[in-house]
């Protein structure tokens, strides 16, 4: 396996099949690509998003002395002389195909310095294939699929976990259950059909088997789908003590709706995040998910021990009217990582800022994130972006309950007394 780090042009021009764009070095801006879904069912992901990356400029292109992160002192890119960073953004639609068009159109037309996105890990897919081709990073700011990451690409870069680590942590929390207790002898998989679904369904199916937890329904279904009531009749038939559902946001809707329509209510439920990481989510059937777990990469309880979390969340709540999220903190830490590479590479050419990415080592106390480090292995997987569960309690907020080393809470168990 060829390492990352001692990975030179030379070698990307004997293996790239599309000729590396040449950018000038005396600029005013450096711009990025950003590709998310801007409109369609996920377009709400777009536009916070958006929120997310323009609160990023904010502090990258801004003087914020009081913020310890990267790039939030002094106005612009230092290592540049002082150019500004811009974002330009696409929109996929959801559509791996037309992610792929839009990578390359943006890559070729706005000459952007390197890409990130893009939610649904299928899109992530093709737009990082696409980026390979033409020698440009690729920062996968908020995809979980494992697979992602094991293609051999020299050019993709995951600062967060992904649904291994998720998982993982997961069942540590069910077996932390066990020992104090509680009755949890079986689990529900309930998954769409893209990538993301499939990926986290292997990864619970083999945690399972391994931590000696019966399956007691796998049900994979079409993402997008108009009715779940057949799945959810055989979730409730199969009666497992705990529901790990991996759905966006509005199948996660019609999945609680259905569950109450039909009278399934499992010990509890705990989501591979998703649509049961979004406001939207909450806003249709939060009264129904009282108690609801999720993993995430980000919890604003951190905010108690790190004040910069904070004050970042309050740039962006005066932006979007929300708080970040789980999404939303891993897409403003993904423009804070590349300006930092960008500007470590004292240049905008995709060879110079993906050996840079490489590179990378910024200590977790200068991220909002719960993280040990950002530095990226071989595979440029940050192997040290660590994740936690959260618990949705009194309508209205999220609180750490796992590991208990960052918890602030203990999980309430069961989710319902009815």
């Amino acid at each position: 396996m060829i390492n990352r780090r001692g990975f030179v042009a030379g070698a990307t021009l004997a293996t790239v099949s599309m000729p590396t764009i040449v950018r000038a070095q005396a600029v005013k801006d450096v711009v990025i690509g950003a590709l998310y879904p801007l409109s369609g069912a996920s377009a709400q992901i777009g536009v916070d998003a958006k929120h997310a990356f323009e609160t990023a400029l904010d502090i990258i292109n801004g003087d914020h002395p009081d913020l310890d992160l990267p790039g939030a002192k002094g106005n612009g890119l230092a290592g540049l002389g002082g150019a500004k960073l811009r974002i330009v953004y696409a929109d996929h639609q959801g559509d791996p195909q037309k992610g792929r068009a839009e990578a390359e159109r943006i890559i070729t037309q706005e000459k952007v310095s390197a890409l990130g996105g893009t939610y649904q890990s299928a899109v992530a897919a093709t737009v990082s294939q696409t980026a390979e081709r033409y020698a440009v990073p690729f920062l996968s700011a908020d995809n979980s699929s494992p697979s992602l990451h094991r293609r051999g690409l020299k050019y993709f870069f995951r600062a967060a976990a992904h649904d291994e680590i998720f998982s993982a942590n997961m069942f540590d929390f069910l077996d932390s259950m066990r020992k104090r207790g509680e009755k949890v002898d079986s689990v529900a998989l309930f998954y769409e059909d893209t990538i993301f679904g499939t990926d986290s369904s292997n990864v619970q199916r083999k945690l399972a088997g391994e931590r000696g937890y019966k399956i007691a329904s796998d049900i994979k279904y079409r993402a997008n789908t108009p009715s779940l009531t057949a799945e959810v009749q055989q979730l409730k038939a199969g009666g497992a003590d705990v529901l790990l559902p991996c759905s966006y946001t509005t199948d996660s809707i019609l999945l609680v709706k259905t569950m109450n329509d039909l009278g399934y209510k499992p010990k509890a439920i705990v989501a591979q995040a998703a649509g049961f990481a979004e406001q939207a989510f909450y806003d249709a059937v939060g009264s129904q998910v009282e108690n609801a777990i999720t993993r995430a990469s980000f919890s604003l309880d951190l905010a108690e021990k790190r004040p910069v979390v904070g004050k970042v969340n309050a740039l962006f709540k005066a932006r979007s009217g929300k708080d970040l999220n789980d999404n939303t903190s891993r897409e403003l830490m993904a423009v804070l990582i590349l300006a930092d590479a960008i500007d470590r590479a004292k240049s905008t050419e995709g060879t110079k800022v993906r050996d840079a990415l490489a590179a990378t080592n910024i200590p977790g106390e200068k991220t909002i994130m719960p993280w040990k480090k950002v530095a990226f292995d071989e595979t440029g997987q940050n192997r040290d972006g660590d994740a936690v569960l959260l618990q949705y309690k009194g309508g209205s907020k999220f609180v750490t309950i796992f590991p208990e080393s960052v918890a602030v809470a203990q999980a309430t168990w069961p989710m319902s007394k009815s």
